[in-house]
C-alpha cells in the first residue's frame, strides 16, 4: 500500500484541473524518487502508474509523463524495489489495454527488468519478460538490428538456464533476418550462440567448427579468440571417430596457435591417432562442463565414448584383426562393449572392416570413408563385382587390340570379314 502522503497527493493532483494534472504528476514523481529509501517505495511507484493509467490523461500528455517514469525506473538502485515495480507496471499496462500507443514505454520497462532479473541470475525469467516485448509495432518500424538484439539476448539467457531447446526457438528467429543484421557484434553473438547451441545438443563437430570461425574473428579480443581456439578443440576431441572428425583434428593441429593451447597434447595423440592413456583422460575431463561429461544411453559419459571410439580407430592402425577380448583389455572395456562400439562405427562408415563373429575377429580394411555401410556380405559382392568389371573391359579392351592388329596387316582378310 502506498504510504499516506502520496496517496493524499494523488488524490489531490486527480482532482485538480486538467490544465495543471501534467506538472503536479511530474512534481509527484521527483517528490517519490527522492523518498527512496521508504519502506513502501515500490507501493508507492505502483500507486503512482496507476492513477497515470486512471486518470482521464490524453495520449499527448499521458506518454511523456510515462516516458518520465520509465527513465526514473531505470535509475532505481535497489534490485529488488526495481523487479517488484517492474512486475507491477507491467501487469497495469496489461490491465489497461494501453495498446499500441505505449509500446515503447512498455517495451522499455521489460527491458530494464529484465536486466533486474539478470543481475539475480534469474535467466528463465529475464528470456521470458524480454519475449514478452513486442517487436512486431504498428507505431514504428522495428529495424532487424534491434530484433536482433532482444532474441540473441533471449538466446543467451536460456543457454545461461542450460535449456538449449528455447535458446534455439529463438535462434532461429535470428537465422531469418540475419543477412539484414549490420552490427557486427549481434553477428558476434549470433555465432557464439550457434557454437554454444551446437555444443550444449552435444553436435560437437558443428560446435568446433563455429568455436574455430570466431577464433580467427580479428574484432574481438586475443584472449576471447584464444579460449575460443581452446573450445574447438574441446568440441573436436568429443566428435564421433572418423573421417570427419579427422579432418577438424588436422585443421586444428596445423593452426600455429594451438600450441599454445592447455589441450594440444591431447589434440596431437588423437590427430596421429595415438593410443590415450587413462591418466591423460582423467587430466582432461577435469576441465570439462557437466555437459561434456553427461551419461550416454549405455552408461558412459560422453568423453568415455569419445575415448573409447578413438582408441578403437587407433587400434586399427595398429593391427591389420584383432580378437575381441584382446580388443576389451585394450580399450578398458569388457568384449562385448568393444564388439559394440566397433560394429555401429563399421555400420557408420567411420571405420573400415568386417567383424567374424564366430571366430570372435575384428579385421580391419584402412580407412572409414564416412558414409553408412549395410553389411560385409554387400561389401564382398561388390568388390567381386566390380573385379567382374575390370576383368571384362580388360578383355573388350584386348579384343579391340587384336582386332587394329589385323587390319593393319591383313587390310584385304579384314574388309572381307566386314563385308560378311
Amino acid at each position: 500500500m502506498a504510504s499516506s502522503e502520496v496517496a493524499s497527493a494523488l488524490q489531490a493532483v486527480q482532482s485538480a484541473p486538467a490544465s495543471d494534472k501534467q506538472s503536479r504528476y511530474s512534481a509527484l514523481l521527483q517528490s517519490i524518487v527522492a523518498s527512496g529509501t521508504t519502506a513502501n517505495v515500490a507501493a508507492n511507484y505502483g500507486a503512482y502508474v496507476e492513477a497515470l493509467l486512471e486518470d482521464s490523461l490524453g495520449v499527448v500528455a499521458l506518454r511523456p509523463l510515462l516516458t518520465a517514469f520509465v527513465e526514473q525506473y531505470r535509475n532505481i538502485k535497489d534490485i529488488d524495489v526495481k523487479i517488484e515495480v517492474g512486475e507491477r507496471v507491467i501487469e497495469l499496462l496489461q490491465e489497461k489495454q494501453t495498446g499500441p500507443q505505449f509500446e515503447e514505454q512498455d517495451s522499455s520497462i521489460k527491458d530494464v527488468l529484465a536486466d533486474a532479473y539478470e543481475m539475480q541470475e534469474d535467466w528463465r525469467r529475464s528470456a521470458q519478460t524480454l519475449g514478452k516485448i513486442t517487436l512486431d509495432s504498428t507505431q514504428k518500424t522495428i529495424s532487424a538490428d534491434d530484433k536482433a538484439r532482444v532474441w540473441i539476448r533471449i538466446v543467451r539467457c536460456y543457454l545461461e538456464d542450460e535449456d538449449p531447446t528455447s535458446a534455439l526457438t529463438y535462434l532461429n528467429r535470428v537465422k531469418n533476418i540475419i543477412h539484414s543484421v549490420q552490427d557486427p557484434e549481434s553477428k558476434l553473438h549470433f555465432q557464439l550462440s550457434q557454437a554454444r547451441i551446437s555444443d550444449s545438443q552435444r553436435a560437437f563437430l558443428d560446435a568446433s567448427q563455429a568455436y574455430y570461425s570466431l577464433s580467427h574473428e580479428t574484432v574481438i579480443e586475443e584472449e576471447e579468440r584464444t579460449n575460443s581456439l581452446a573450445a574447438a578443440i574441446t568440441c573436436a576431441v568429443l566428435a564421433p571417430a572418423g573421417p570427419l572428425r579427422a579432418k577438424m583434428l588436422a585443421k586444428l593441429y596445423k593452426d600455429e596457435r594451438a600450441n599454445q593451447t592447455e589441450d594440444f597434447s591431447i589434440l596431437e595423440k588423437m590427430f596421429l591417432d595415438r593410443l590415450l592413456t587413462p591418466a591423460e583422460v582423467k587430466a582432461f575431463a577435469a576441465k570439462l562442463q557437466p555437459h561434456h561429461l553427461a551419461k550416454t544411453s549405455d552408461g558412459s559419459t560422453v568423453l568415455d565414448k569419445a575415448v573409447l571410439e578413438h582408441n578403437l580407430l587407433g587400434a586399427s592402425k595398429l593391427y591389420n584383426n584383432i580378437g575381441f577380448d584382446q580388443l576389451g583389455d585394450l580399450l578398458g572395456t569388457d568384449p562385448e562393449k568393444a564388439e559394440g562400439y566397433a560394429a555401429k562405427m563399421l555400420e557408420q562408415g567411420r571405420l573400415a572392416g568386417y567383424i567374424d563373429q564366430i571366430d570372435r575377429l575384428i579385421f580391419f580394411e584402412g580407412e572409414g570413408s564416412g558414409e553408412r555401410k549395410t553389411g560385409h556380405a554387400e561389401r564382398i559382392v561388390g568388390r567381386e563385382l566390380r573385379r567382374w568389371d575390370a576383368n571384362v573391359q580388360g578383355l573388350a579392351e584386348e579384343v579391340e587390340k587384336v582386332t587394329t592388329m589385323i587390319q593393319s596387316q591383313y587390310p584385304e582378310f579384314y574388309a572381307s570379314q566386314m563385308v560378311h
